[in-house]
């Protein structure tokens, strides 16, 4: 919960929004490093409401239907700051679900883990090309190291893929 309200609370550190637009820029800009939905977004948005780190208004536009209007309170101004300082400072849990799949990979034939793994390493590989692609954010430097942060676990995955490769292989030919 704590790395979504830093999230949404740093969006409003910009400007008041509602959550439409919200929701539009992290898809549009930060799905990259965030998979929230934006279920999980309202709902964070609710909660930070209730705790008074978010002030909540209704507004209409025209014939447009009403929404929710969502602007950062001083004590939310504060909890941000609490909140990024935390997790800058925080080492973060390196738990891949891939490794438990790993662990039972003596089960297979050692074709059939390579097989598997080279197919692995490709989309690895694809997405490391797509993250290359990606311009650059532009403003500030933070949205920019949060996406090279990104890349580098990824070359590195890339390349601890290959020695699994290479290291099966060798296995296979002993």
């Amino acid at each position: 919960m704590e790395e979504r309200a830093l999230l949404l609370l740093g969006i409003l550190m910009a400007q008041s929004q509602h959550g439409y637009q919200i929701n539009e820029f992290i898809e549009m800009n930060l799905s990259r490093v965030t998979d929230m939905k934006k279920p999980t977004a309202y709902a964070t948005l609710d909660r930070l409401g209730e705790a008074g780190y978010v002030q909540v208004h209704e507004e209409q536009r025209g014939n447009r239907p009403r929404r929710k209007v969502y602007t950062i309170t001083e004590s939310g101004r504060q909890h941000f700051l609490d909140l990024l300082r935390l997790s800058l400072a925080t080492r973060d849990k390196m738990i891949f679900a891939s490794d438990i799949g790993m662990m039972f990979l003596d089960h297979l034939a050692v074709e059939e883990a390579v097989s598997l793994i080279e197919h692995r390493l490709a989309n690895v590989n694809a997405e490391i090309r797509q993250q290359e692609l990606a311009p650059r954010h532009g403003f500030g430097l933070g949205v920019d190291l949060a996406i090279e942060h990104h890349l580098v676990h990824l070359k590195a995955d890339a390349e601890w893929l290959n020695s699994v490769i290479a290291r099966l292989r060798e296995q296979r030919e002993n």
